[in-house]
């Protein structure tokens, strides 16, 4: 049987597709031609802003009113400057300033780069709570572990994002702060009664519906008294009857990558997780990172089928490529964007330090930076002090593999300067630091999310809310090292 062509366009209109390369295939340009709502931008697609711009300008000759999308959140999670690490610091540090007018400087400026790139919907602000401090992907992502202090800056970044002309998109409804896995790699659940969840996640995304956010986006979690069984990105109870109905959301509701095992794994593949998406009340599919020309054609296909089957109703399906054709519309660059110094995220930065302790005999030392493993989201991007340093002696090392009396005889008189992520989280981090604390003036450098922990015998602990290139520059500045 021939497939309705006005059926396959509408299918393609809710769609998010990716590719790799510096360049576009020739298969992205045609597919914007037929129908695709646009691509999303990852690491691997940049290499420069010039670049970017020229890209996303090739792909605009094809179509003009093309989604171009990418994760640019600022600190620990960037694309544009994945080579060097972010200018901007990340939400904790934001969050930890408690300035809702930087933060609302800090995205009008990420929106500002964005725009001059040619990119339209950036796939932020995180809004999530994060009340689980071994949450393995919100972490520093996230303003706070308060509501009310979350929703504020929510709101502000929203605001700021969409000055430039770039549409915002708040995540991951209905909140992904309490959870302790990874929904690229699994399931998450949080199973706490409705009462819970209005009173601690919610907040920030009715705040960013009244800051006029374009698009939210849902989270791979499954919450049992709202979601069943299903994640979020499936449930109608949770897209329709929450996020639309009650809560009054009218922009596009965007899912999380597709291809996360959170999501594919439960529908039993991308095709069938697209169509349960679409039918909780989703409008544009991000596919993910890893996608093909083939893999676009098997889902749009398996949307096809299901309207056919009845498992999808056309009336949604053309609901939803409406929504996602209106937030396409909806973005136009302003004729003067927002101007900003280039210092403002270092500025920034350097408010969000905090040191508990004192750093007065931490002079000319040995810089200890502990190899730390990163989440799907980061990706490996540079962080630390090194790059800032005057001509200080500075070593990675693999806290379980690395014997303290060793670095104490190589820092020799000097003291120490340890520099982790997340230190709390790794055994063999906390004993290689205590360990070295007990027989030599030590400091320590937290750049992911801080925890109680606290090293006995430690001379300071300094926080920098996240490992961004500003976090660490201003961490540097600190400690009187910066060249």
């Amino acid at each position: 049987m021939a497939i309705d062509p006005g059926l396959r366009r509408l299918a393609l209109g809710t769609l998010l597709a990716a590719f790799t390369g510096s360049s576009a295939p020739d298969w992205a340009g045609a597919l914007l031609a037929e129908g695709l709502a646009g691509h999303t931008l990852f690491g691997t697609n940049v290499t420069d802003g010039d670049q970017v711009a020229r890209l996303t300008a090739g792909l605009r000759t094809v179509r003009p009113d093309a989604l171009i999308a990418i994760d640019e959140e600022g600190g620990d999670v960037t694309r544009l400057a994945h080579r060097t690490g972010s200018p901007y610091p990340g939400n904790a540090a934001l969050g930890a300033v408690d300035d809702p007018d930087l933060t609302r400087r800090i995205y009008a400026a990420i929106g500002a780069d964005l725009a001059a790139a040619g990119i339209n919907l950036d796939l932020a602000p995180t809004v999530d709570v994060n009340t689980a401090e071994d949450n393995p992907v919100i972490g520093t992502r996230s303003f706070g572990a308060e509501p009310s202090l979350v929703a504020r800056h929510a709101a502000a970044a929203i605001e700021g994002l969409q000055s430039a002309g770039v549409a915002a998109c708040a995540k991951h409804f209905p909140g992904h702060g309490a959870t302790t896995t990874d929904s690229h790699l699994a399931l998450p659940t949080v199973d706490v009664p409705m009462e819970t969840l209005r009173e601690r996640d919610l907040p920030p995304f009715a705040a960013a519906i009244a800051a006029g956010a374009r698009s939210i986006m849902t989270a791979h979690i499954r919450v049992p008294p709202l979601t069943g069984d299903a994640p979020a990105t499936f449930s109608p109870a949770a897209l329709h009857d929450l996020l639309r109905r009650e809560y009054g959301f009218r922009g596009a509701i965007v899912t999380d990558a597709l291809e996360m095992r959170g999501a594919q794994g439960v529908a039993g593949g991308i095709g069938p997780a697209a169509v349960s998406a679409l039918a909780a009340g989703a409008d544009l599919l991000c596919i993910g990172a890893r996608v093909d020309h083939e893999l676009v054609e098997l889902v749009a296909a398996e949307i096809v089928t299901a309207v056919g089957d009845g498992r999808l109703a056309r009336r949604r399906l053309e609901d939803a490529a409406d929504r996602t054709a209106q937030l396409a519309a909806g973005t136009h660059r302003p004729s003067q964007p927002p101007a900003h110094d280039a210092d403002l995220g270092y500025a920034a930065a350097r408010r969000a330090v905090r040191i508990e302790g004192s750093l007065g005999d931490v002079k000319d030392p040995l810089v200890v930076q502990l190899a730390s493993g990163h989440s799907i989201a980061e990706g490996r991007v540079p962080w630390g002090l090194t790059p800032h340093l005057n001509g200080t002696e500075s070593v990675t090392v693999v806290a379980a593999e690395t014997a303290p009396e060793l670095l104490a005889e190589r820092a020799g008189s000097r003291p120490i300067v340890v520099v982790g992520r997340h230190t709390h989280r790794s055994e063999p981090a906390r004993a290689l630091i205590s360990a070295l604390a007990a027989r030599h003036t030590v400091a320590v450098v937290e750049m992911g999310w801080p925890s109680m922990w606290r090293p006995a015998g430690a001379r300071a602990f300094l926080i920098t809310y996240g490992a961004s290139h500003a976090n660490g520059r201003a961490a540097a500045e600190a400690l009187g090292l910066v060249r």
